[in-house]
């Protein structure tokens, strides 16, 4: 993987990228575009919401790739900086929680095995 710099280089590159591999597994990129296109036809959330919404996943799942086209998209549905930072501090908060429960796991594990005598 490059480390790209320019986020729009990288998106660019990943549309070609993702064209190429298309060539090679029509199937599997049709139905990723085929379920992305579905999230937006209930109409239940607007589209900016659903772009907040997908950059502070791509946040949590660490997707350069998400990053760059949702970035792109939150721009064209008019999203603020002030609003992608909010829904980023959902993520953050969110991460943290998933840190916190699942230290609680670990430390139920470690106090298992300290018990079975490992």
């Amino acid at each position: 993987m490059t480390d790209w710099a320019d986020w729009n280089e990288r998106r660019e590159h990943l549309g070609q990228a993702i064209g190429a591999y298309g060539a090679v597994a029509p199937d599997t990129v049709s139905s990723i575009l085929a379920l992305n296109g579905a999230s937006a036809k209930t109409g239940h959330l607007d589209a900016k919401t659903r772009e907040l919404i997908a950059l502070a996943v791509a946040a949590t799942t660490r997707c350069d790739g998400c990053i760059t086209i949702h970035a792109e998209e939150a721009v064209k549905v008019g999203a603020t900086r002030e609003e992608i930072g909010e829904a980023l501090s959902v993520a953050i908060a969110l991460n943290a929680g998933a840190a916190l429960v699942y230290s609680t796991r670990i430390m139920d594990a470690f106090d298992a095995a300290k018990k079975a005598g490992s």
